[in-house]
């Protein structure tokens, strides 16, 4: 067999130049291998962004999708409304507006009457020459009162035939307006009847007397619960007739 002998020279020698040939190689190694400098980034620059670079997506929670009407039972049909109701409703309205418009206008004529209701009176006592009242106070009145039952029934026409709502309960003061038009409504009736037969027994010289003598009565007392009926529904009264609706 062959066998390896070394001097301590020998042996000094070869350890000197091992190191050396170990870096030539590593030398070579790397002079092989292309190297890459990668510039350092501090901190604060590593957090900008370029000008033209598209921002980062932004992950939002996925939310939750809201009940549509159709889910809560509403059909579109439901939403369009009933085009016949509200044509009735926009009738009825007109008509009562027009009723409160000539509710205070008939107000105007009906307190005349009632101030001139004492010049159209014939005058004198029992045993007396009665004075009877000029045919112009005469007219006067009786063309105040005839006025004021035009007006009147004019204005109860508008709100009995209003269109009605189906399910609407009338309650507080409407309610007291229209129980109190069972009192002057009656009142309008009597207190021209009464006014004519009270009318032809002065033109005929006499002295109301009778049931015609209930003339004045029914008349205030018809006034009385009229004015009340729209103190109830109009109190504060603000109504202007200039303004545009």
């Amino acid at each position: 067999m062959f066998r390896l002998c070394f001097f301590p020279g020998q042996l000094l020698a070869l350890a000197l130049l091992l190191p050396a040939v170990l870096t030539a190689q590593m030398i070579s190694d790397v002079g092989s291998t292309p190297v890459q400098f990668v510039p350092a980034q501090n901190s604060s620059s590593s957090q900008q962004q370029l000008p033209n670079a598209p921002a980062p997506a932004q992950t939002t929670p996925t939310q939750e999708q809201e009940p549509s009407l159709q889910d809560l039972g509403i059909t579109q049909q439901q939403l369009q409304g009933d085009p016949k109701l509200q044509a009735r409703l926009e009738k009825r309205t007109e008509m009562l507006k027009i009723h409160q418009r000539l509710g205070l206008i008939t107000a105007i004529p009906m307190a005349a009457a009632l101030i001139t209701g004492p010049m159209a009176s014939a005058k004198g006592h029992n045993g007396q020459a009665i004075k009877v009242p000029t045919n112009a106070n005469l007219d006067f009145h009786a063309a105040l009162g005839g006025a004021t039952t035009v007006l009147y029934f004019s204005t109860a026409y508008y709100a009995m035939f209003a269109p009605k709502v189906p399910g609407v309960h009338k309650k507080g003061a409407i309610r007291m307006h229209e129980t109190l038009a069972f009192i002057h409504g009656p009142g309008m009736i009597l207190t021209p009847i009464l006014g004519a037969m009270a009318f032809r027994q002065e033109q005929n010289g006499e002295k109301v007397h009778g049931i015609a003598s209930a003339h004045g009565a029914v008349a205030v007392t018809t006034a009385l619960a009229y004015a009340a009926s729209i103190v109830a529904v109009s109190w504060p009264i603000h109504l202007k007739f200039w303004e545009k609706q």
